[in-house]
C-alpha cells in the first residue's frame, strides 16, 4: 500500500499558506521571470527578505513571488531600486492606512447605529 492515509493520521497541511517559504531561488527566480542574480541583489537592497532554512537556504512564498513580480514592473517603468524601496513602502503603509480606515468606518457605524438606539424616539425642541 502507498501512503498512509489508512492509518487514521491527520491529513498533511498544504504546501503553502501565500507566506510560507516552500521555493528554492531558482524556481522563485523563474516564477518571477528574474535572475538568481537580481533576487539575490533584491535581498541584499532590503527590497524582499525571503525566509531562510536553518542550513541559510533561502525559500520564497506566494507573497515573495507577488513582491518580485512588482519590482519588475517597477524597474520596467525606469524607476531605480532606491525609489522601488520608496514605492514599496508606500503601497505598505496605504495598504495599511486602508485596513485601519476599514476598521475605524465599521466602528464608527456600530456607535452610531448604538447611539441611535439608545436615544428616544421624540426629540426635544431646544430654545
Amino acid at each position: 500500500m502507498a501512503g498512509n492515509s489508512s492509518r487514521g493520521s491527520t491529513p498533511p497541511k498544504p504546501a503553502s499558506d501565500g507566506t510560507t517559504g516552500v521555493y528554492g531561488i531558482t524556481v522563485a527566480a523563474e516564477l518571477a521571470g528574474m535572475s538568481v542574480q537580481a533576487l539575490r541583489l533584491y535581498e541584499r537592497k532590503g527590497l524582499l527578505e525571503p525566509t531562510r532554512t536553518t542550513g541559510g537556504t533561502r525559500r520564497y512564498s506566494d507573497t515573495d513571488i507577488a513582491r518580485l513580480r512588482r519590482i519588475g514592473v517597477l524597474i520596467n517603468d525606469g524607476i531605480n531600486l532606491t525609489g522601488i524601496a520608496r514605492v514599496l513602502g508606500l503601497e505598505a503603509d496605504n495598504a495599511d492606512l486602508t485596513t485601519a480606515n476599514a476598521a475605524l468606518l465599521a466602528s464608527n457605524t456600530k456607535l452610531t447605529a448604538d447611539t441611535t438606539a439608545g436615544r428616544s424616539p421624540r426629540r426635544q425642541r431646544t430654545g
